[in-house]
């Protein structure tokens, strides 16, 4: 690089760093992936993550220091995410009923694997008090790891297990034409609670599951400039009380972040950007996202009081 004619800055990077308020950011030199870091004394702004793989190999190696780095950043709560057999046993290994707790349930994606046995496992898992709900489990037609009608049967039979338990049912669409909604309106009168993870739809999507009843999980999706074009004009349409965040993890870091891990790895320390950018597009400050989405999040899933809080 020419050290005589830098490039500038650009002036957007100090506009969206001037955005968070020293209440999530008291530093505000740096942005770097472990500055931004929300104080948790005030639970009126603690986070909620109700959605991360805290299970993939991506954390195989710093596990534990990523769950330090979420709590130091606000983070109160986290809720794995169980997709498979294996993965929901994980998921449960690791939650500790405070600040982790789990999911149990089967992707689209692990359908045609998961058949033969997981209709045993998945129940008995799910009897325990740090599973908070039955999922991820939904329709995939992007790619089509596994047959569609296997994928339509599997979550039929979590639909009925999420309404036999009485558990919130987190699930998953992506690229399903309307068949997602379709089958959870078959048990609409009896299934009480239904989250649409890492929503990424239309207008006509989301119209659709707001009249169904069900709250919204926003991702990292909505901070890329990119794809996240219509989530950003869509997101101020859901309503405050249906209104709930994720990351995800380690997928879909936030593009906003600045500047960004060299690894690219998203973790839930980073949900602070995903609040921001949520904000941003709702017009509302930080504080009040952050505040009635971990709310909502605490009764969609009957969350504990985390220890110490």
């Amino acid at each position: 690089m020419d050290r005589t004619h830098p490039v500038p800055r650009d002036p957007r990077l100090r506009q969206e760093r001037a955005r968070l308020p020293a209440r999530l950011c008291p530093a505000r030199r740096r942005l770097t992936p472990h500055a931004c870091r929300p104080r948790v004394a005030d639970p009126l702004t603690a986070l909620v993550d109700i959605g991360t793989n805290l299970t993939d190999r991506n954390f195989a190696k710093d596990r534990r220091q990523v769950v330090e780095r979420a709590v130091a950043a606000g983070v109160e709560q986290m809720v794995v995410t169980g997709v498979s057999v294996a993965k929901s046993r994980a998921a449960l290994a690791l939650a500790d009923g405070s600040r982790l707790l789990a999911t149990a349930g089967i992707q689209p994606h692990a359908a045609r694997s998961a058949v033969g046995g997981w209709e045993g496992a998945i129940p008995e898992l799910a009897k325990d008090r740090r599973v908070v709900a039955i999922g991820e489990t939904g329709l995939d037609f992007n790619r089509n790891y596994s047959p569609p009608d296997l994928q339509r049967t599997v979550f039929r039979a979590q639909i009925a297990l999420a309404v036999e338990l009485d558990l919130p049912l987190f699930v998953h669409d992506r690229d399903s034409g309307g068949q997602t909604r379709a089958l959870l309106r078959e048990r609409a009168g009896e299934l009480g609670r239904c989250v649409v993870h890492c929503f990424t739809g239309t207008a006509a999507d989301l119209a659709g599951y707001l009249d169904d009843g069900w709250h919204i999980g926003i991702t990292g999706w909505i901070c890329d400039e990119r794809r996240g074009l219509e989530l950003q004009g869509l997101v101020a349409d859901i309503p405050r009380q249906r209104l709930m965040l994720e990351t995800d993890a380690p997928w879909l870091l936030p593009r906003t972040m600045f500047p960004r891990p060299k690894d690219r790895r998203n973790e839930p320390a980073f949900l602070p950007w995903v609040a921001l950018k949520v904000a941003e597009c709702r017009g509302e400050s930080v504080e009040e996202v952050a505040a009635y989405t971990s709310a909502n999040a605490r009764r969609f899933f009957d969350l504990p009081l985390p220890d110490g809080a």
